[in-house]
């Protein structure tokens, strides 16, 4: 029996997350199924020829359209809202195929400074060798954004909130800012996922996402997303994919859709856990400070309210002692998983300083606030007492 045609603006998102994007085949099978083939036969040259010419829709390449990576990209873009979603091999993949897609020689980018330290690496390293220039500001000051504003910009590019400081930014003002300016806004929304966040919704054109993340949840494949409307995604950065092949592949596409059917429910725990454990770092003698926007002396509490449903599972927090004493408390740990990823139902541990923008200059860490003493958690699904002892085992020794 066919499957009905779902429309996604009839349901809840906990129910797009489950259902969205997938048409089961003649096999009738409840799960979605794996596609794992590099092409496909068509019935004449005629029927190549008018998939290849884009005259007739339909498979034709795995390195750009295929049944399992397609289902995850409808599903993506209903969730976020979007007409048009790109999957890509990894998050930097997404965030290269926008600037490629997107941007020429001559194109200038405001970028906010408080952005993942490859970002800024690709930016300064590879995209200026393109003749695209870039100015960094900060995050949260729309009026730096709008100092920073040429004649020649052409993309915003932000994280929201960001990586590792949990900083925010009005996304309706950036919108507002950069519509009336003729400029696109690209929002990282990797910490917070559509289950937190729309930045759509809030006036953005393009929402960027790390599925290696929490979408996935379990730490098990990478990959990346762009989701925007049918003109700038379907086409452009769609077309940047089909020709240079930043891949998602159908097994990967497949784990992400099984990702996504629980991340609702993942997120709200993982925010949960972030306060409880941001608010124990808090009071702790050892800690200098709690970068975590659910804390009610947070600068920017009001502002997560108000855009996010939820603070998110990723909090910083600082320690006297600089790098010497905030490794001491990584390798104290017995639990916390020691590695640079986050977004996984088990909590890591990371020095930013020395991982995720280690590439970076250290004055441009100082500028991004990226201290020696900063430790980064991605908090996990664990329970709350065992990951109080767990830290507690370095940061009482500095107490």
């Amino acid at each position: 029996m066919p499957m009905q045609e779902f429309d996604p603006t009839e349901y809840a998102p906990e129910t797009v997350a489950v259902r969205a994007g997938y048409r089961r085949t003649a096999e009738g099978e409840h799960s979605e199924a794996i596609f794992p083939t590099s092409s496909f036969v068509f019935g004449s040259a005629a029927e190549a020829a008018a998939r290849f010419s884009g005259e007739q829709p339909g498979n034709i390449y795995s390195r750009f359209t295929n049944p399992t990576v397609r289902t995850f990209e409808q599903r993506l873009a209903a969730m976020e809202g979007g007409e048009a979603c790109v999957a890509t091999a990894s998050g930097m993949a997404a965030i290269l195929a926008t600037f490629m897609g997107l941007l020429r020689g001559g194109d200038h980018v405001v970028c906010s400074r408080s952005v993942f330290g490859t970002t800024t690496v690709l930016l300064n390293n590879y995209l200026v060798r393109f003749g695209v220039e870039v100015t960094y500001v900060p995050l949260s000051n729309v009026d730096a954004w709008s100092e920073a504003t040429r004649p020649n910009t052409r993309l915003y590019f932000c994280e929201t909130p960001s990586n590792p400081l949990g900083e925010l930014v009005d996304i309706r003002a950036l919108a507002a800012l950069a519509q009336a300016r003729g400029v696109l806004l690209a929002v990282d929304n990797c910490f917070c996922t559509p289950a937190l966040q729309r930045p759509l919704a809030l006036g953005a054109d393009l929402v960027i996402h790390s599925a290696t993340k929490f979408l996935d949840g379990q730490g098990r494949c990478l990959g990346g997303a762009v989701v925007g409307d049918a003109e700038r995604v379907g086409k452009d950065v769609y077309g940047f994919l089909r020709s240079a092949g930043p891949t998602l592949a159908p097994f990967n596409a497949w784990v992400f859709l099984k990702g996504l059917e629980t991340l609702h429910l993942r997120m709200r725990a993982h925010s949960e856990n972030a306060l409880a454990l941001a608010r124990w770092l808090d009071v702790h003698p050892a800690v200098t400070a709690v970068h975590y926007p659910g804390l009610v002396d947070h600068p920017q509490h009001a502002l997560a309210k108000a855009q996010q449903q939820g603070f998110g599972g990723v909090l910083s927090f600082e320690v006297a002692g600089g790098r010497a004493a905030a490794w001491s408390v990584i390798d104290a740990t017995r639990m916390l998983s020691i590695t640079a990823n986050l977004g996984d139902t088990k909590s890591t541990i990371t020095h930013p300083a020395t991982t995720t923008h280690g590439r970076l200059e250290p004055d441009q860490r100082e500028v991004q606030g990226i201290t020696e003493g900063l430790v980064r958690v991605a908090v996990g699904l664990e329970a709350m007492a065992d990951l109080q002892a767990d830290l507690a085992r370095g940061l009482d020794r500095l107490a």
